[in-house]
């Protein structure tokens, strides 16, 4: 019941707190009325409830937790992963058999995942089984066993989940550069942990992590589909009670950015997987908008399938044209005070060189050159991405909860619309001047030994011609 999130695969609402206006900021208060679809009240034990009201038959109801990968230390890293697992194990009241069952019987889908920065555990159900899916969530949150044995038990599932991790070169290129970019702090740890950790964590340890990471501060119980916004304040005061609340910010070690050049070498891959990129923006950077337009107009490409029938980009045209390239995806990741831009890959190694090129190009044209037309273009198909990605409860769920762990509030689809619109080409290409081309690279390589490869230094020298 596990899943991972990774650049690529999942289109993030990167939205901060100010209203953008070309290239200058203005705060929400003197921003046009919206009338946000989301209603929020705050519990006396700071935890949040949100819900929208979509008349549905069916819902969806989460547990947002601020607490992920990024709160743990060298010893208890896998803690927050681990945890997510246990918590299906049963509990005082359900055992595992009782749970398993009980779900099946609502018809409902339970289900849980882990990121560096978030734990999230959530039920869709008939909109009729709200508060048995409520009581769920707080009884395999509060109540869990973590009964010894099945700690033991869970070691060999998340050892062999850590196996199937370490075949998918995409999540290794990103947990390796994770771990030479951020070196230092904890936003370079893996999610999973280390295999030594899997195998050593104590049940001590994760109850010693509820106790200090669930508090109610730091946790949203988020809704949507057929729901009462009034029922689901009275079930989370119910279920869940009046948790202890902490500042939070004393376990948060801010991420640093370390430039770096990085190269696993395995001899029996004969295609190179990668990823080159520079330091990205915060959640609620001011040039976080621009930035997710700039990561839509370069785009991605896929040998296998082509361009596709949208106009492409001037990077996706260069790099088709590179014999040797299977792929490569923009990314932009972002966490609470820092993030990453860039490109990841997978070539010969014979196109490695000419693909370096081609990604300096791609951002020299974005940065001098990217015209009012293809601006437009991206700017449109971000909010139709971004808002294909709300279709359903679940997707609605997730984007609630995540925006209010991440901006306090949910931002109204019309103030996001506004917000991309007021992006113009000048000050996308400002941004990108600023964002892409004046900053240190971070490069990181799986596969065969390579000869030529273009160090860092030569190509940010390209970068700043």
């Amino acid at each position: 019941m596990s899943s991972r999130w990774y650049p690529g695969k999942k289109i993030i609402t990167n939205v901060g707190r100010e209203v953008l206006r070309g290239s200058r900021l203005l705060s929400t208060s003197a921003a046009p009325s919206f009338s946000p679809k989301t209603t929020v009240t705050t519990l006396p034990s700071g935890m949040r409830v949100a819900t929208e009201n979509t008349n549905m038959p069916t819902a969806t109801i989460g547990v947002f937790i601020d607490a992920g990968s990024r709160y743990e230390n060298e010893k208890n890293n896998g803690t927050a992963h681990f945890l997510e697992h246990m918590a299906f194990k049963g509990t005082s009241r359900r055992t595992r058999y009782d749970l398993e069952l009980e779900v099946e019987n609502m018809g409902a889908h339970l289900n849980a995942y882990t990121s560096r920065e978030q734990t999230v555990y959530y039920a869709k159900c008939f909109a009729h089984d709200i508060e048995r899916s409520t009581d769920i969530l707080s009884d395999i949150l509060i109540h869990s066993r973590l009964h010894k044995k099945d700690v033991e038990a869970e070691r060999s599932v998340i050892l062999r989940e850590a196996e199937e991790v370490a075949q998918n070169l995409q999540e290794v290129v990103f947990d390796e550069l994770h771990m030479a970019v951020f070196d230092g702090t904890p936003l370079s740890y893996t999610i999973l942990g280390p295999e030594k950790n899997i195998k050593s964590i104590t049940r001590d340890d994760l109850a010693d992590y509820i106790k200090t990471h669930y508090k109610g501060n730091r946790m949203v119980i988020a809704a949507s589909g057929g729901v009462d916004h009034s029922q689901v304040v009275e079930l989370a005061s119910k279920y869940f009670g009046q948790p202890p609340s902490s500042s939070g910010e004393e376990y948060v070690i801010k991420g640093k950015y370390v430039p770096c050049e990085k190269m696993l070498v395995e001899e029996r891959m004969e295609r190179v997987s990668g990823a080159i990129c520079v330091e990205g923006v915060s959640w609620t950077h001011e040039d976080n908008l621009a930035m997710m337009v700039t990561n839509t107009i370069l785009g991605e490409f896929d040998r296998s399938r082509g361009l596709g029938l949208n106009a492409p980009s001037e990077m996706q045209l260069k790099v088709a044209s590179i014999e040797g390239v299977f792929s490569f995806q923009s990314f932009n990741t972002c966490y609470k005070d820092t993030g990453l831009n860039g490109i990841y890959y997978q070539t010969e190694p014979k196109a490695l060189r000419p693909l370096m090129n081609a990604v300096v190009e791609g951002w020299r044209w974005m940065a001098y050159d990217v015209d009012a037309e293809t601006v437009e273009k991206g700017k449109r198909s971000l909010l139709t991405n971004l808002m294909l990605m709300l279709d359903g409860s679940t997707p609605v769920t997730e984007d609630i909860g995540r925006q209010l762990i991440f901006y306090g509030r949910r931002i109204p689809m019309e103030e996001l619309k506004a917000r991309v619109e007021a992006i113009t080409v000048d000050s996308l290409r400002e941004v990108c001047q600023k964002r892409l081309l004046n900053c240190k690279l971070a490069t990181m390589i799986v596969g065969p030994a390579l000869k030529d490869i273009p160090s860092n230094e030569e190509i940010e020298a390209a970068l700043s011609r």
